[in-house]
């Protein structure tokens, strides 16, 4: 990649050079988050322009009007050098600039079970307890009550109610499915305003959970008017035992100290790169382990179930607002069940891990995986923000004396 050293093209898109890309880095000598724009090796401070992604994100046309900053030294000003933020945060190295989450007063919601291929794989999973043998005897049986691949149904059509109905009367009915094919997609909030974390950050597993794993996901960006406006990469860190409890535990199973992760940074749409453009994105996930194990896996966006303007309908309309815009992670096909240590206990997250979430038009969110109570707590909330913001406004000139 031209015009960036290897370390900032190791994360940003890899047409990069044509991405329009905004974010937040934290400001040493201010003490705070500035907005910001990246371009090539610069990053610029968009300050003057916006004092949040949100209000930023609420102007008329963002995405010119970031273009048009850019030109402009009454808007913007190179402030850092892509590849010295990108390099602290991937050092975890709060000392220096570093890239935080893109987003600040959006609401972080999520949508689950949007993959059916993974939703049928996770019900049998729970079904057959592990046991490899009786998961294919259960994956014969759900092939057989539905003459053929549950995959091809339409959530909400006649065929799904169709679905429905038989895999009642085989017993295999439970809640995953019935979000999964069912009339209602599930919307849930995945973490309070100004909680999530950046490129580079600790990913946090609470003490109590023995069986997790990380969950690569696209995230739309949309303003208050449900506008989708662009897109970047989150991991909603999921604890399986939790969940697979109760449904009613998916606040405890998801909403935990550093749970959310999201960035590198918001690509917002242009003329070449719109919600289109995304519909076929191949998200890619590597685990790399201390102890040398390595994980891979892939999260085909193609194969979601239900259309992102659905996604978004069900989360934003006359029934809810969001007057500052959210962000929606959007579901995954990934559900790791390669076994790490012994035989039939699949996956599950080891302190260290490196967690790195890929896809060609958003670059790389790379985290580390370490345990919630240890990692840094969240203490910069709104009162810190609203704060910070109002100390950055410049006062007014003293009246001269006479």
């Amino acid at each position: 990649m031209s015009g960036v050293s290897e370390a900032a093209a190791s994360v940003l898109p890899e047409d990069a050079g044509q991405a329009l890309l905004i974010g937040r880095v934290w400001d040493l000598d201010s003490g705070g988050p500035r907005v910001v724009a990246v371009s090539g090796e610069a990053v610029f401070d968009l300050h003057r322009l916006a004092g949040t992604v949100s209000e930023l994100l609420e102007l008329a046309d963002a995405a010119q009007t970031v273009r048009t900053a850019l030109l402009d030294p009454d808007l913007s000003e190179p402030r850092w050098a892509t590849s010295d933020v990108v390099s602290a945060s991937l050092a975890g190295d709060t000392t220096r600039p570093h890239l935080l989450a893109p987003v600040d007063l959006q609401v972080i919601k999520a949508c689950g079970v949007t993959f059916v291929d993974s939703m049928i794989e996770r019900v049998i999973e729970e079904r057959c307890a592990g046991d490899a043998g009786r998961a294919a005897e259960m994956r014969e049986l759900v092939g057989r009550a539905l003459g053929g691949s549950i995959g091809a149904v339409r959530p909400g059509s006649p065929e799904a109610a169709e679905a429905k109905r038989i895999l009642i009367a085989e017993g295999l009915w439970s809640q995953y499915l019935e979000v999964g094919i069912g009339p209602d997609p599930e919307v849930f909030t995945k973490a309070p305003v100004l909680s999530s974390v950046g490129l580079g950050a600790g990913i946090g597993i609470p003490a109590f959970s023995s069986w997790n794993n990380p969950e690569p996901e696209l995230v739309l960006i949309v303003t208050s008017g449900g506008q989708v406006v662009g897109a970047t990469l989150g991991n909603d860190v999921n604890l399986r035992d939790v969940e697979g409890r109760s449904a009613l535990l998916l606040g405890k199973a998801k909403d935990n100290n550093a749970s959310s992760a999201l960035g590198p940074l918001i690509r917002l749409f242009d003329g070449s790169f719109t919600l289109d453009t995304l519909r076929e994105e191949e998200i890619l996930l590597r685990v790399d382990g201390p102890d040398g194990y390595r994980l891979e896996g892939r999260n085909s966006v193609a194969r979601i179930s239900r259309p992102f303007e659905e996604l978004v309908a069900a989360t934003h309309g006359r029934h809810h607002q969001y007057p500052d815009g959210f962000a929606l992670f959007t579901g995954t096909l990934f559900a790791p069940t390669q076994d790490r240590d012994e035989p039939g206990q699949g996956f599950t997250h080891r302190f260290g891990d490196v967690v790195t979430i890929r896809s060609r038009h958003l670059g790389a969110l790379v985290n580390r995986v370490g345990a919630s109570e240890e990692l840094p707590e969240w203490t910069f909330g709104l009162r810190q923000l609203f704060g910070y913001l109002a100390a950055q406004r410049p006062q007014p000139a003293e009246p001269s004396g006479r």
